[in-house]
């Protein structure tokens, strides 16, 4: 079964905006897995303008559901990892004024690079997951580097959905095979929705993860956290 990583950025944005804490951010991911999330899925970034690095420590020995830690790895973030050590590192090349994530990482230009902080997360125990644009020679470049996964970077496919799904999603179940054929473990992530989610899931049934953040907590302003968890749980049976 597909897991559900819930992100909870979005909750953390919120908290921040006002000061104090409310919305409580680590009782927001424990509801979260009382409500059947498989995952927490945080990305810290070195401004702390929405996950900060204390919400990771405090966070960590509380969740009993995996915890996957996003982000671009400088060495505030190694070292964050390292000493936090969570199930799962997702290493993102976002720029650290970037909104939001916006590419998946060039492997080949990196190798070397990826290929060093890959082994060191792994020497602590930590899953490796690369965020690749759904590109064959980036996939299998991620397996030469040691990575144990990769996440597909699923934006184009979110925006190109209603154009015609069958179009959207063509490239990703190209990419998935690729990353199957690899011996890769396979997550994605980034706009999938309610809309979405459940086609994406039928044509690539041998997900392991998703990590969905901005679509989720949208949606709870509407249904509720509970609710939403169960329709997105939904998408992927």
């Amino acid at each position: 079964m597909t897991q559900l990583s819930v992100n909870i950025n979005k909750v953390a944005t919120i908290r921040n905006a006002r000061g104090g804490n409310v919305p409580n951010v680590v009782k927001f991911a424990l509801d979260c897995e009382r409500f059947g999330a498989q995952g927490i899925t945080v990305h810290p970034r070195p401004d702390e303008r929405h996950i900060r690095y204390a919400d990771v420590r405090e966070l960590r020995p509380l969740l009993s559901e995996e915890f996957n830690i996003e982000g671009n790895p400088v060495g505030k973030f190694i070292d964050l990892v390292c000493e936090v050590k969570p199930a799962q590192v997702t290493l993102v090349p976002d720029a650290e004024d970037a909104i939001t994530s916006n590419a998946g990482w060039d492997t080949v230009r990196n190798e070397a690079f990826l290929r060093e902080v890959a082994a060191k997360f792994k020497s602590e125990g930590i899953r490796v997951s690369l965020f690749v644009d759904p590109v064959a020679d980036m996939i299998r470049k991620a397996a030469e580097i040691g990575a144990d996964r990769v996440e597909l970077y699923t934006e184009a496919y979110a925006a190109h959905y209603a154009e015609g799904r069958e179009r959207a999603i063509a490239p990703y179940v190209k990419a998935a095979e690729v990353a199957r054929d690899c011996g890769l473990g396979l997550n994605a992530g980034h706009d999938l929705s309610l809309e979405n989610l459940a086609y994406f899931h039928q044509m690539i049934p041998w997900l392991d993860e998703v990590s969905i953040g901005h679509a989720l907590i949208s949606d709870a302003l509407y249904l509720g956290i509970e609710e939403t968890i169960r329709q997105y749980l939904n998408c992927l049976k």
